[in-house]
C-alpha cells in the first residue's frame, strides 16, 4: 500500500510540475514553429548546459536531431559548452564528446568568434540562461557574438529566456569611459531589467556595438515583466559553478561588487554563495543587530557562523551575517553590500574595506562597478549616501530608453 501510494504521490507530483511550466522559452517556440528561421541553413550554436527545452533536453540535441536544421559548430562561453570549467579559467577548443562537432572556444585566446571560426556558417544562434546583472560574462559574449556576425555578414538568432530578476528592476550607474571590460562590456546599468533578446535588439538599436548585425529574437510565450525565475515553472540549470539555484541569480547582485576585493567571505566557497558577509574579526550578532537596524526594505540579517570549504577562508572559523530576502518587491539588491560596508566600517574601524582590501584588486572592482567614482567617493567616509545618488544617477533615463525595446509587457 505504501508503495501505490508513494507512486500516486510521485506521479502527482511531476504531472503538477509539467502543469506549472507557464512559459516557452524562445527553443520551444522554435520548435513550434518547426525550426522555420533555420531551415536549409548551416546552424552555429553559443550555448552551455543552460541551453535547454522544458523537457530539460539540451539545444544541442534539438539542433542536432532536427531534419531541417545543419548544426555545423558549437561556441563555448566562459564556463566552457558543457559547464565544466571554473570561473576565470581559459575554455580550449575542443570536439564535442556526444554530436563530434567542433567546439570553438569564446572564452580563450579570443573572446569574439574568428572569421576563420565562421567559416560556412550561414546564421549564429545564441541560447543561454543570464542572471540579469551586467558583471556575468554571458552577455559580453552574446555582444560580441554579435558584432562578429555583423562583421562576417551572418544573420543572428537570440532564443530569448527570462530574466531571473523580472524585468522591473533597474539599480547601477552607467559603466563609463576607461572602465569598459568583459565584465562590463556595455553601457549599461548594473541591474538592467531586460532579457537577453530585448538586450540584444538595444545594443543594436543604440549602436552600442561596433557594427550592427541581422538580428532575429525568437520571443518566449507567457512571460511578463514582473515574473521573477520562481514564478516561470522552469526548471533551473547552474548557470555557473557559483549559481546552482534560480535564488542565487538574486544573491549575486547583492554582494558581488564586494566580493570581488577579496576582503570577506561573500559564500563562494559555502553552500550559500552569493548570501553571505563573514569573516574572522566579525561579530556575527553585532553585525546582525547593527544592518537590521538600518531597517532596509525587504531584507533581514541573520547571524551566522561558518567554515568555508575554499576560496576566502577557507578552513577558518568565520563569523557575519545571512541575508534574507523577505519581499523582492521592495528590495535594492545592489544597495546592501554597501551597507554591510558601512557596517562594517562603523563597528569595526580598523577593517573597513578601503583601508583593507589588496589594492591590485581595485581595478576589478571598479570594471564591476562601472566607474571609480563608487570606490573614490565611498572610501572617503565609508558611507552609502555618499554614493546613492551616483550609483542611481542613470536609472530613469535608462529605464527610457530601454523601453524601446521591450518584447513584453
Amino acid at each position: 500500500m505504501k508503495k501505490t501510494i508513494f507512486l500516486i504521490s510521485a506521479i502527482c507530483i511531476f504531472a503538477g510540475a509539467a502543469h506549472a511550466q507557464k512559459i516557452k522559452t524562445g527553443i520551444e517556440v522554435l520548435k513550434y514553429q518547426n525550426f522555420k528561421i533555420l531551415e536549409g541553413k548551416r546552424v552555429g550554436l553559443i550555448t552551455n548546459p543552460t541551453g535547454f527545452d522544458n523537457h530539460v533536453k539540451s539545444t544541442i540535441d534539438i539542433l542536432f536531431e532536427a531534419p531541417n536544421v545543419k548544426l555545423v559548430a558549437l561556441f563555448g562561453p566562459e564556463h566552457g559548452v558543457r559547464g565544466d570549467a571554473h570561473a576565470g579559467d581559459k575554455v580550449e577548443t575542443v570536439n564535442d564528446p556526444k554530436t563530434g562537432l567542433p567546439v570553438y572556444s569564446l572564452y580563450g585566446s579570443t573572446r569574439k568568434a574568428t572569421p576563420e571560426m565562421l567559416k560556412g556558417i550561414d546564421v549564429l544562434v545564441y541560447d543561454i540562461q543570464d542572471i540579469g546583472s551586467r558583471s556575468f560574462t554571458y552577455i559580453s559574449t552574446m555582444g560580441l557574438a554579435m558584432e562578429a556576425a555583423a562583421e562576417n555578414n551572418i544573420e543572428l538568432v537570440i532564443l530569448d529566456r527570462p530574466n531571473p530578476l523580472g524585468g522591473l528592476k533597474v539599480e547601477g550607474n552607467l559603466v563609463e569611459d576607461g572602465f569598459i571590460s568583459f565584465v562590463s562590456q556595455f553601457k549599461i546599468p548594473y541591474v538592467y531589467g531586460l532579457t537577453c533578446g530585448e538586450l540584444a535588439l538595444l545594443l543594436n538599436g543604440e549602436k552600442m556595438l561596433s557594427k550592427q548585425c541581422k538580428l532575429s529574437v525568437v520571443k518566449m510565450a507567457g512571460w511578463s515583466r514582473d515574473m521573477t525565475f520562481d514564478k516561470t515553472g522552469l526548471q533551473w540549470v547552474p548557470s555557473s559553478p557559483h549559481i546552482p539555484q534560480p535564488v542565487s541569480a538574486f544573491f549575486y547582485p547583492v554582494s558581488g561588487i564586494l566580493g570581488e576585493l577579496g576582503y570577506i567571505s561573500i559564500g563562494v566557497g559555502y553552500t550559500i554563495p552569493f548570501q553571505i558577509f563573514a569573516s574572522e574579526w566579525i561579530k556575527a550578532e553585532e553585525l546582525a543587530d547593527k544592518l537590521n537596524g538600518y531597517k532596509l526594505p525587504g531584507i533581514v540579517f541573520r547571524p551566522i557562523h561558518l567554515k568555508p570549504f575554499y576560496s576566502v577562508g577557507v578552513g577558518l572559523n568565520y563569523q557575519g551575517v545571512q541575508v534574507h530576502i523577505m519581499d523582492y518587491d521592495k528590495v535594492a539588491l545592489s544597495d546592501i553590500q554597501f551597507y554591510v560596508m558601512e557596517a562594517l566600517a562603523d563597528l569595526y574601524p580598523d577593517k573597513a574595506v578601503f583601508k583593507n582590501a589588496n589594492e591590485k584588486r581595485y581595478k576589478m572592482f571598479d570594471q564591476v562597478a562601472g566607474s571609480d567614482q563608487i570606490r573614490l567617493r565611498f572610501a572617503q567616509r565609508h558611507k552609502f549616501a555618499d554614493i546613492r545618488d551616483y550609483w542611481y544617477k542613470d536609472v530613469e533615463a535608462f529605464r527610457v530608453l530601454s523601453k524601446k525595446y521591450y518584447l513584453y509587457k
